[in-house]
C-alpha cells in the first residue's frame, strides 16, 4: 500500500513534539490527522474510523489519556493499531500499555528514524493496509465488500444486495442524477416490476441511515420526474 493511501491519528498534546511527528510522518508520504486532546482523538477517530490505518497516542494528555482513548476507540474500531508515545519509562505503563492490545510503545526522547520504522511496521500489519472497498462520507462509511454501514448514530449495520447495490450506483458518480430507469436496468429483473414507488422507498430508507435530518436530506435527493443523486 502506498504510504500517501495511509491515515494516522496523531494525538499529541506537545506543540513541538506534534509538529515535529507531522512534518516527518508527511515527508513519508502519510496522511496525518492531529489531536492535542484525548476527547478530540475520539471525535477524529470517530469522523475517520473507517479509513484510519494507525493511531499514534501519547499517553499523558489533558482529560482522557492515551489509554483511555484507545479504550474507547476499541470499541469502534477492535483490530486499529496503537502506537503509545510516552515521557514515562515505567515497566507498569507498558504492561498496562500492553495488555490494552498496543502494538508498540516508544519512549520519549525517541528517534525519528527509529519510530518511522515502527510506523511502517504497524502499518503493514494493520487489517486497513491492503486497499477495502470502503466509501467515506460526513461521519459515514459503506463497505461494499461485506454489506455493512456505519450510519450517522456511529452504528454498524448490515444492508441486502440490492440494497448496497444501489449505494454503490447512486455513490459512484457523486453530483450526478441517475435516472430511476438506469436504476431499475441495473438493480432488477424485468420479472420483479420495480417501480418508482420502490426505489423511493429505498432512498427514504438511506435518509433514516445517513441523514442528520432525513426530512430535509443533503446527501440523497430526489430528482422530481428524472431519478435521483448523491452529494458529498
Amino acid at each position: 500500500m502506498n504510504n500517501k493511501q495511509v491515515k494516522i491519528l496523531l494525538a499529541e498534546d506537545e506543540d513541538t513534539i506534534a509538529s515535529a511527528l507531522i512534518l516527518n510522518l508527511n515527508l513519508a508520504g502519510y496522511e496525518v490527522i492531529h489531536a492535542s486532546d484525548g476527547s478530540k482523538a475520539i471525535e477524529l477517530f470517530k469522523q475517520h474510523n473507517s479509513s484510519i490505518a494507525l493511531l499514534l497516542l501519547d499517553v499523558m494528555m489533558p482529560g482522557k489519556s492515551g489509554f483511555d482513548v484507545f479504550s474507547e476507540i476499541k470499541k469502534l474500531s477492535p483490530s486499529i493499531p496503537v502506537i503509545f508515545l510516552t515521557a514515562r519509562d515505567q515497566s507498569s505503563d507498558k504492561i498496562q500499555g500492553l495488555k490494552l492490545g498496543a502494538d508498540d510503545y516508544i519512549t520519549k526522547p525517541f528517534d525519528l528514524e527509529e519510530l518511522l520504522l515502527r510506523v511502517k511496521n504497524a502499518v503493514r500489519r494493520s487489517s486497513l493496509s491492503e486497499v477495502k472497498n470502503i466509501f467515506s462520507f460526513s461521519n459515514c462509511s459503506i463497505n461494499f465488500d461485506n454489506y455493512e454501514v456505519k450510519d450517522v448514530a456511529g452504528h454498524t449495520l448490515p444492508l441486502s444486495k440490492r440494497e448496497i447495490g444501489l449505494l454503490k450506483l447512486l455513490t459512484s458518480q457523486p453530483n450526478k442524477v441517475v435516472s430511476r430507469d438506469k436504476i431499475i436496468e441495473d438493480l432488477w429483473e424485468e420479472s420483479e416490476n420495480a417501480s418508482s414507488r420502490t426505489i423511493d422507498n429505498y432512498i427514504l430508507g438511506f435518509r433514516k441511515l445517513f441523514e442528520k435530518d432525513p426530512k430535509n436530506p443533503v446527501h440523497f435527493i430526489s430528482i422530481r420526474g428524472v431519478g435521483y443523486k448523491f452529494i458529498e
